[in-house]
């Protein structure tokens, strides 16, 4: 899965300070293999140059909203 700038993901990286938090994505760069990398910025400060693979997007609140009226 890609994802964009201004998505809302959670970090899985246990040797990160920030393992297990939310935090927006505010840049979106490929490596020279063609594969995206991403900077993330949490409550506290940022991370770059993280994979794809050690992100899962957070689903927006609206979503679950729709979900619950029907």
């Amino acid at each position: 899965m890609s994802f964009e700038k201004g998505d809302v993901v959670v970090l899985h990286d246990e040797h990160s300070e920030f393992d297990g938090e939310e935090g927006e994505i505010t840049q979106v760069m490929e490596t020279m293999f063609g594969a995206p990398n991403y900077t993330i910025v949490f409550e506290e400060g940022q991370e770059a140059g993280i994979p794809e693979d050690q992100l899962e997007l957070v689903e927006e609140a609206g979503d679950d909203e729709e979900d619950d009226e029907e």
